[in-house]
């Protein structure tokens, strides 16, 4: 009797995780870069009861949170007019770095060009730049900048030279390895068996997409699917509540033989 119990508890908990990964999804709808999540789930340990002559008698124990995975698929790009908004086309991360020189990586690409004449991000980070000059001098006689596909950023003075330098996208045999760290930023999990490290190079060769210039990715959370998603979380909860409130009255009834 107990066991329906606790797995019926151990069923409320994987739930709510899995409500929360979906409540996390859709406040995030409309987040440059954003990559929806989901919530796995696995059973846990079976108990041996007895064993016949062809199998084991067994009985689950619940279930449990198996991983929550990050889902890397491709968002829609929503046109800006502002030259440094990048998109990436396709696969790979944008690479900005810290004052402590830590890397993070990004497909939000909402860049500035700061007083020093590097190429930030929001939180001040450095853009790293694959080839050419970092940081511009005299930013403040930039009279327009242009962003080209392969990430060629040329920088128009007023005076007609030019400056320019290319921004590289960092690729990943396996995006899993990642893990977020806020600010629309990801880091790579330390202590993994198999490290996955960062290959950088030019936008558009070995497989890396390419940049749109005057265009942002949308976050790539399907509405209907989260939907979805809370109704089937929801409907679960609801089941294994009813598991406790029946294992309970079957308790109650248990108690109730004596009198």
């Amino acid at each position: 009797m107990l066991r329906s119990l606790y797995s019926g508890i151990s069923g409320l908990r994987t739930h709510q995780v899995r409500m929360d990964v979906v409540a996390n999804n859709i406040a995030n709808v409309n987040t440059t870069g954003f990559k929806s999540a989901r919530a796995n789930f696995q059973d846990v340990l079976a108990q041996t009861i007895g064993r016949t002559a062809i199998n084991t008698t067994q009985v689950g124990l619940g279930v449990g949170l198996a991983a929550i995975d990050n889902i890397h698929t491709q968002g829609a790009l929503q046109t800006t007019g502002r030259v440094l908004d990048l998109a990436i086309e396709g696969n790979g991360f944008f690479v900005v770095t810290d004052a402590s020189n830590n890397e993070f990586y990004t497909r939000d690409g909402t860049f500035y060009v700061d007083s020093g004449g590097y190429i930030v991000n929001a939180q001040g980070y450095r853009v790293r730049v694959e080839s050419g000059t970092q940081p511009f001098p005299n930013p403040g006689q930039i009279a327009s900048i242009s962003v080209s596909t392969d990430g060629t950023v040329t920088a128009t003075y007023s005076d007609g030279s030019t400056q320019t330098c290319r921004i590289g996208l960092v690729t990943f045999n396996n995006v899993e390895s990642l893990r977020r760290v806020g600010s629309n930023l990801w880091d790579v999990t330390s202590g993994l068996t198999l490290p996955d490290p960062p290959t950088i190079g030019v936008p558009g060769t070995e497989g890396r997409g390419i940049i749109r210039s005057g265009y942002l990715e949308m976050s790539n959370v399907d509405l209907a699917q989260e939907f979805t998603n809370m109704i089937i979380a929801e409907r679960g909860f609801q089941a294994n509540s009813r598991i406790i409130t029946s294992a309970d009255q079957m308790l109650q009834d248990l108690v109730n033989i004596k009198r």
